[in-house]
């Protein structure tokens, strides 16, 4: 049976490995899309983490769930449903052993010191920040988590609840923090958000801690394994170790892309040792792209995190969620292929289920195995939705992709959903809804306008019509025929 190695990097943008033409060194994945296949059309489901990474786990878009905007702070609630089958647990029916190490990002049953549990799915429940617990304060930090990776298909899991830059300032091991956060953090790095943090935690060592034990859990495996390494690099704050800093000679949010290459090298190393690397099929992707309004790459004469598309992290601009993914299965995949076909990573799931030799029929994802090995094309005009960090919504279908939105649709490129902070806060507030009542938006011919400079809204209204017809039936409850509330018009 094939085993499944998957690598999820935080905010890698497109243009930040050396095989997409980037000056930072990244050998490791480079010669990964030397022996497989590169693709060059691949789009995250969300701008932004959580939902991304909901999507990659379930292979449904987010935003049918109760995540309609921005991403969970760390103390936010589990927000995939306990009965919602997942690549994990697809896997481990299928008689596989899964381990996660990494950035969660996806929510965690904290039990409070009243001993109540925040649910995600009580009717007006709030997920997107740490204000109402006091950023943690009022967590019962030695009690389990409930609703992570552990209940959901996963047999191992090491990792962090959120972001470096959110608390709990802890490592959580299955279901418990390490050590208990009881103090203040220490020191508090780039933007980092005030909470508590466990004895021992330092950001610098995180990524290595789950490299090494992603590298355990494979030389611990006699069956077939779904490894899912999730590391914080490149995101803020950019801490890479003593071993990696300096390496790019770009920075440490440069130094973070090689920290990531770094560990794909210790992945692949351990399968060598075990015997297991030629029958392991090998995913290298990023939840989103890159932020280059406050890294120190930013500058295009030096370092394009993501490449020459419009658009950074939270847009619906490509720059926001075209990724980078390497795949590599030998006998399968052949070498040095380039897959220009339009895909998305709520396709993993369906994909990796197939290389398994199982099948799942996703919600929003398809199986891409036949596009990776070249036994089918792709369909260019498949319709692919994009959501903003704002909560805003794009569809791209073929040759256009229509924005439902005046702006970026997130909060770093202007124009920016201005009001989706709240000062100190970090509370997301709900933006107003593209309908009749507000019908700007953006069409790009993306054939002929691939960095989307030229906006044809006004004079193509009947492509609009269509592909927002289009976007309506995409986001109809398929137990209901209703539309979702996602800020579209009924």
């Amino acid at each position: 049976m094939t085993n499944i190695v998957i690598v999820l990097a935080d905010d890698l943008g497109w243009g930040d490995l050396g095989c997409y033409g980037s000056a930072i060194p990244t050998p490791n994945v480079d010669r990964l899309a030397a022996e497989g296949v590169r693709a060059t059309d691949c789009h995250s489901a969300s701008a932004v983490c959580t939902p991304s990474r909901y999507a990659l786990m379930t292979g449904r878009y987010a935003w049918r769930g109760p995540l309609k905007n921005f991403v969970l702070m760390g103390h936010g609630p589990a927000i995939i449903e306990p009965d919602r089958p997942t690549l994990a647990s697809i896997l481990r029916d299928g008689g596989y052993t899964c381990g996660a190490f990494g950035k969660w990002h996806l929510g965690l049953g904290w039990r409070h010191e009243d001993g109540s549990v925040r649910s995600a799915f009580t009717p007006g429940a709030r997920l997107h920040d740490d204000v109402e617990t006091d950023f943690g304060r009022d967590i019962d930090y030695t009690a389990p988590v409930t609703g992570g990776p552990t209940e959901l298909g996963f047999d191992r899991f090491f990792g962090i609840a959120g972001s470096l830059d959110m608390p709990p300032y802890a490592f959580i091991d299955q279901d418990r923090t390490v050590g208990v956060p009881v103090k203040e953090k220490e020191v508090y790095l780039t933007e980092q958000r005030p909470g508590l943090q466990a004895d021992g935690f330092r950001e610098q060592d995180a990524d290595v801690a789950f490299t090494r034990a992603a590298v355990a859990f494979i030389e611990e495996q006699t069956g077939p394994f779904l490894c899912y390494l999730a590391p914080s690099a490149p995101h803020r704050p950019n801490v890479p170790p003593g071993f990696i800093r300096g390496r790019s000679g770009l920075g440490d949010r440069a130094d973070g892309v090689c920290l990531v290459d770094w560990a794909v090298g210790e992945l692949r190393a351990a399968l060598e040792r075990t015997g297991a690397l030629d029958d392991t099929l090998f995913i290298v992707t990023s939840d989103n792209g890159a932020v280059t309004y406050f890294t120190d790459d930013g500058d295009p004469s030096r370092h394009s995190p993501n490449g020459d598309w419009r658009g950074q992290k939270g847009d619906l601009w490509d720059g926001g969620h075209r990724e980078p993914l390497i795949a590599r299965w030998p006998g399968h995949i052949a070498p040095g292929g380039v897959l220009d076909a339009p895909i998305c990573l709520t396709d993993v799931l369906p994909t990796a289920a197939a290389a398994a030799g199982s099948s799942f029929a996703a919600e929003d994802g398809r199986d891409i195995l036949p596009l990776l090995t070249g036994a089918e094309p792709g369909d260019l005009d498949r319709p692919i939705v994009h959501h903003s960090l704002g909560g805003r919504f794009a569809l791209r279908s073929g040759r256009w992709k229509a924005i439902f939105s005046a702006g970026s649709g997130g909060g770093f490129s202007e124009p920016s959903i201005s009001d989706l902070f709240a000062t100190g806060t970090g509370k997301a507030h709900a933006a107003p809804p593209w309908d009749a009542e507000h019908p700007q938006g953006q069409l790009y011919d993306v054939s002929a306008d691939p960095r989307e400079t030229t906006n044809l809204w006004d004079a193509r209204p009947e492509v609009v019509a269509a592909l927002y017809d289009r976007l309506r039936e995409i986001c109809r409850d398929p137990a209901n025929g209703l539309p979702f509330d996602v800020g579209l018009s009924a």
